[in-house]
This record gives structure tokens, sequence and C-alpha cells, in this order.
């Protein structure tokens, strides 16, 4: 073979090694999925992460793989679990969660080692209506104060009456209304008005 041949040769070999090698490294990440961020601190969310609906959860008991379940938070705030039915986990912590199904449990499971991670966030959204560029429901992936939520939909448009939006809190029992001037916040006055914003708060810009 001339060296023409060989140099061509080589790199035959060369390519099918790195097509190889990348399909092994496919192979073992599908084997071997991202773990799911666990209620024991492991993960970048905390045991004081507070469960909402249409949360995915992993449940699992160790040495019980009978007691091992993927189950999403039903919109009244329940999840179905083996043995034990139904149990409340809307507004509860990973950490409190965790604890009340041991509790359940323990009648079936004498020393029960539960894991409880969560496998999707589903329910951290805010939600603004009105004069606004891009009305709409928005994803809450960091700590958004009013005046960054009103960024991510576009801004103000030149209708809005700046000094008379509201955000709407609802609790269990009743809804706290804030207001916010954003002209005042804007040349940096009253900034106890641009507050955090929490999971279903309600933005109105009239």
């Amino acid at each position: 073979m001339n060296r023409t041949g060989v140099i061509a040769a080589m790199l035959i070999l060369t390519c099918a090694g790195m097509v190889l090698a990348g399909v092994g490294r496919s192979a073992a990440a599908a084997e071997n999925p991202p773990a799911p961020i666990a209620a024991d601190g492991n993960g970048s969310l905390p045991a004081a992460y507070v469960i909402g609906c249409g949360d995915i959860l992993e449940i699992s008991v160790w040495k019980e793989p009978d007691l091992a379940k993927r189950t999403i938070v039903l919109p009244d705030g329940h999840i179905s679990f083996p043995l034990i039915g139904l149990v409340r986990a809307e507004g509860l912590t990973l950490d409190q969660l965790k604890n009340e199904i041991e509790q359940k449990i323990r009648r079936y499971v004498p020393h029960p080692n539960l894991t409880v991670a969560v496998h999707q966030i589903n329910s951290l959204y805010i939600y603004i209506v009105g004069k606004v560029h891009n009305a709409g429901r928005f994803e809450l992936n960091a700590n958004v104060d009013v005046l960054q939520a009103l960024a991510m939909a576009g801004g103000l448009n030149p209708f809005a009456k700046k000094s008379k939006i509201k955000i709407f809190r609802k609790n269990s029992d009743h809804t706290t209304i804030f207001d916010f001037n954003y002209d005042q916040v804007a040349e940096g006055k009253y900034l106890d008005q641009n507050i955090v914003l929490q999971r279903g708060d309600v933005i109105v810009v009239p």
C-alpha cells in the first residue's frame, strides 16, 4: 500500500474510533440519567423547598422496591402512595412530606428509610396581566422582584398607569394586595415596594 493509502486508512480508523466512543458515552448517559434533586440536600434544591400543585415527585423506601413511585401533585394538593393512599403534599416542604409519609407507613415498614425527591418543578409561576408588552405566565427560576418581573413581560406599554400597579398574593384564606409605583422605584425611592415575588403572585398593570 502506498503512502496515500496508509494515511487514508489511518483516518478511517480514527473516525471510526471517535464514533464508537461517542456511542459509548451516549449509552452511558442513557443508563445513568441525572439524579433527581433529593430532600437530603444533596442537590441544588433545598429540603426547605415548598411543594406546589403540578410538581412531580419521586418517593422511595430503601430495600422496598414496591414502595417506589413517581407521582404528580394533584390540583387538590394531594399525592397517592402505596399502602397509605392519599397524602397532602401541597404547602409542605420536602422534609415535612418525608416525615409525614414515614409516620403513616411505619405500620407496614417498621424502620423506613425514605427518600423524597423533586423530579420536575411545575408550580413556580407568576402572572402578569394588563398594559405590558407580553402579558402571561412566567416561570420563576430564581428570586425575582416586581421590577424584574415587569422587564420579563417586555416592560410597560405607553398607556400603563405606572403609579397604580398592584400585586395580588393569595394565601389559604385571604388575598394580600401590594401597591407598586413604577416611577418611584425607578428613581430609587420607596424601594420597599419592589418586593420579591412568590409562587402564584399576580401583577396587574392598569
